[in-house]
């Protein structure tokens, strides 16, 4: 499966962080993703579509996998249930946990710079898009850099 054309996905930014959430892609434990609607919508992209492919990068821009999206839904930061927090893969054992984690997130200088809303805050009806995706390959390092595991 050739990935060179493939769209990136960024977990987080370079960091700790996104090294988290990658091992936890690699590891199996990470299975779903929540991004704030609004994110798209200022960016000009589209949502997700079931059945896209994309190639997971780590903090220094390198390929580490490839993920096909299964499952898309917007809805309300409010309506995100416990299966889908739990299947982040973060540690969260209640939606509250999960919730709090992500406030601290969407509400740091980094998000707020990249939607251009300095005093961004979430709520209860703020939309988010909860998705769904599974591992394809490992991106093995090394060698050509294209050589792939199966997941």
């Amino acid at each position: 499966m050739p990935f060179d054309d493939l769209p990136h996905a960024e977990f987080a930014f370079p960091g700790p962080l996104r090294d988290k959430l990658v091992a936890a892609i690699l590891a199996g434990a990470k299975t779903t993703t929540t991004a704030l609607a609004l994110g798209y919508e200022r960016a000009g992209e589209p949502l997700p579509q079931v059945g896209d492919r994309s190639v997971v990068v780590d903090s220094a821009q390198r390929p580490v996998a490839v993920i096909e999206t299964t499952d898309v839904r917007v809805l309300r930061l409010a309506d995100v249930d416990l299966r889908h927090a739990l299947d982040e893969g973060e540690g969260d054992e209640s939606v509250a946990g999960w919730r709090a984690g992500h406030e601290e997130f969407w509400h740091t200088p980094e998000v707020r710079a990249e939607l251009g809303d300095p005093d961004f805050t979430v709520d209860d009806d703020t939309l988010v898009v909860a998705e769904r995706f599974r591992l394809l390959h490992r991106v093995t390092p090394g060698g050509d850099g294209g050589t792939r595991e199966g997941a």
